[in-house]
């Protein structure tokens, strides 16, 4: 379905990204921004299935 154009180093951010502000959503219950941490899902989902739309828009590969 999706081609597979995402690294392994690049792998590795996107899922540490994606876990670190997921969990800042369940740390700061009170922030305002709370709710901007949900985003995290986005490179957890890209990392999760190994390709990113937008590498795919702009024709780039980290995956050798």
């Amino acid at each position: 379905m999706f081609k597979s154009n995402v690294g392994s180093v690049d792998r590795i951010i996107r899922i540490v990204l994606g876990l670190v502000l997921i969990g800042a959503f369940f740390m700061f219950p009170d922030s305002q921004w709370r709710w901007a941490f949900l985003i995290g899902v986005v490179p957890l989902a890209t990392a999760l299935m190994g390709s990113c739309p937008i590498y795919s828009v702009f024709g780039i590969k980290t995956k050798k």
